[in-house]
């Protein structure tokens, strides 16, 4: 069993799963019908691409393992998601701003997976890539429309900008597991990808009248998740989605 491919292939998983998560508690909260309806689906694509993944590394590690023995059966110390995907949902402009920061990221990443020397992860990278481009063009019209909208809406916007704008780093630094996989030809060089983010980023802060975040070259990072170091909040989502297996285990519909 090839050990970085499949701690990457959680890695992939664990970030859709939380983030999927985190978008589903929108559910019948949403600022509007559409949007509700907009980010519920949103959810279900990460939580479907999730289940892609978590499938796949079920294949590699054997051992009984299924789909469900990953997110329902481990602690957080073996969750590998980035931590921006795991912060609280906040107010609706903080969840746009990490979703868009979070959606580029995945567009890059998944249409560079799709070279991938994998043949499995490629297929999953271009079913996924799909969804995901939709997705940015929905949390990057709301960052325009916020942002050139009221001056309430405007602040709000840029505040959330601000906020994430922290987390966004740990994206674009390579963990050794990330390291191994791209020598392999597995994976793409994540960092390579960070300019072509950035530009997307950028253009779409322009078109939305907001400021971009400036950092001085080396600026600190929150980072950690991909470590299995991750904030108290992470917590809080594992209580509440292994509740029912670990009241009744191995319990089935």
């Amino acid at each position: 069993m090839n050990t970085s491919l499949l701690q990457y292939i959680l890695h992939l998983a664990d970030n859709s799963f939380i983030y999927g998560h985190r978008l589903s508690e929108w559910c019948g909260h949403g600022p509007e019908l559409e949007v509700d309806m907009a980010l519920s689906n949103i959810a279900l694509d990460n939580i479907g691409a999730a289940r892609s993944l978590y499938q796949y590394a079920a294949q590699l590690e054997g051992n009984g393992k299924t789909e469900d023995s990953y997110p329902y059966l481990r602690d957080g110390r073996a969750f590998r998601n980035v931590l921006l995907v795991e912060l609280p949902k906040g107010n609706f402009a903080e969840t746009i701003a990490r979703s868009f920061f979070f959606d580029a990221y995945q567009s890059l990443l998944y249409k560079a997976l799709m070279d991938s020397s994998d043949k499995q992860l490629a297929a999953i990278a271009e079913k996924s890539l799909k969804e995901v481009t939709y997705h940015l063009r929905f949390s990057s019209e709301w960052v325009i429309r916020l942002g050139d909208g009221t001056e309430e809406s405007k602040q709000k916007m840029q505040d959330a900008i601000s906020k994430y704008w922290d987390y966004t780093g740990e994206l674009f630094s390579a963990s050794e597991t990330e390291i191994d996989m791209i020598k392999n030809g597995m994976a793409p060089d994540i960092e390579s990808l960070k300019p072509s983010w950035e530009k997307i980023v950028s253009d779409t802060l322009e078109e939305a009248t907001l400021s971009y975040p400036l950092r001085a070259d080396g600026a600190w990072f929150q980072r950690g998740g991909k470590k299995g170091v991750h904030t108290e909040h992470l917590g809080f989502i594992l209580t509440e989605v292994q509740y029912l297996q670990k009241s009744y285990p191995g319990c089935e519909w």
